[in-house]
C-alpha cells in the first residue's frame, strides 16, 4: 500500500527545490503556456508540476497505477486503477511568482471520479512550512496534531476571500456588511480552507468558480472537522466532478446554513 504522506512529503521536498531553482520574480513569472485548467502556465507553475510529475512516474513504474488529474496537464492516465491523483503544485501562483509567503502544494487521492471519494489530503504551506493532513474517518491535521481545538465561529469574525480581482470584490463586498466584522484576502484557496479546519478563520468564499485541484485536499480538512463546504451552483458537494473544470464559486463554514446564506448574499450582489 503506498504511504502517501511520505510521497507529498518528498513532492513537497521536490516542489521547494523547483523554487531554489527560480529564485527571482524574473525566473518565475515568464508565460510558457496555457494550463488544461485555462489559466496561464508561468516558469514557476511548470516547473513545480514537472516535479511532482517526476515522482508520480516513479510511483507508477513501482506498480501504482492511477489517473492524474493536474492544474496545467489536465488528466494523464498512469495505468487502469480507479484511484485518482488530484495535483495542484502551486496553489496561490501569484503569490508565489511574486515573493509573497502564502502559497501550497495541494495534493488528493482519491478512489473514484467524485469529491466523496477523496480518502487522504495534504496541503503544505511554502511559506510557515506547515503540514496539513486528512484521512477519511481519521480526522484533520496540523503536522502530527489532530484538530480538535476550537472551530470557526458561527458570529463571523474573520471571512476570508478568494479568487480576488479588484472587481470581484468591490461588487461582493458590501453584501457581507452585517455578517462579517473583518475580511482577509489571502491568496491561496487550499490553505484558507486549511485555516478554516483550524479555526483560523470563520468562514470562506471563492469569488470565482474553483476547480478541483484548487479544493480536493483542502476540502477534506474541512469534512473531517465536520465543518460545512458548498458548491452551491453545481449541486451536491459530493457529487462534484475530480476534474480541471470549474463550475461553482465556494462557500465554506461552520454550518450548512451559515454557508446558505453566504451564498444568498454574493448571489443578492449581482
Amino acid at each position: 500500500m503506498t504511504d502517501w504522506l511520505a510521497f507529498c512529503r518528498d513532492a513537497a521536498a521536490a516542489v521547494e527545490r523547483a523554487l531554489a531553482e527560480l529564485p527571482t520574480r524574473t525566473d518565475r513569472e515568464p508565460v510558457v503556456a496555457l494550463g488544461e485548467g485555462g489559466d496561464e502556465t508561468t516558469a514557476i507553475d511548470a516547473a513545480a508540476e514537472s516535479a511532482v510529475v517526476s515522482l508520480l512516474e516513479s510511483l507508477h513504474a513501482g506498480g501504482v497505477e492511477f489517473t492524474l488529474v493536474s492544474e496545467e496537464l489536465g488528466e494523464r492516465s498512469f495505468g487502469v486503477d480507479g484511484l485518482r491523483v488530484v495535483l495542484d503544485p502551486i496553489d496561490g501562483s501569484m503569490n508565489a511568482k511574486r515573493g509573497i509567503p502564502f502559497f501550497s502544494l495541494s495534493l488528493a487521492v482519491a478512489e473514484g471520479p467524485r469529491m466523496s471519494d477523496v480518502f487522504f489530503g495534504y496541503v503544505h504551506d511554502f511559506g510557515t512550512g506547515e503540514e496539513w493532513v486528512a484521512r477519511r474517518g481519521e480526522g484533520a491535521f496540523l503536522g502530527d496534531v489532530r484538530l480538535d481545538g476550537p472551530g470557526p465561529k458561527e458570529d463571523v469574525e474573520i471571512l476570508s476571500f478568494e479568487a480576488t480581482r479588484t472587481d470581484l470584490v468591490a461588487e461582493q463586498i458590501a453584501a457581507m456588511v452585517g455578517l462579517a466584522y473583518r475580511t482577509r484576502i489571502m491568496g491561496s484557496l487550499a490553505l484558507s480552507l486549511c485555516h478554516l479546519a483550524a479555526g483560523r478563520v470563520d468562514a470562506v468564499c471563492s469569488l470565482k468558480p474553483a476547480r478541483s485541484v484548487d479544493i480536493a485536499a483542502g476540502q477534506l480538512l474541512v469534512r473531517e472537522r465536520r465543518l460545512a463546504i458548498e458548491l452551491p451552483e453545481a449541486g451536491p458537494f459530493a457529487d462534484a466532478p475530480l476534474d480541471v473544470g470549474a463550475r461553482s464559486r465556494v462557500v465554506a463554514a461552520a454550518t450548512p446554513e451559515l454557508c446558505a446564506e453566504l451564498y444568498r448574499r454574493l448571489s443578492s450582489s449581482r
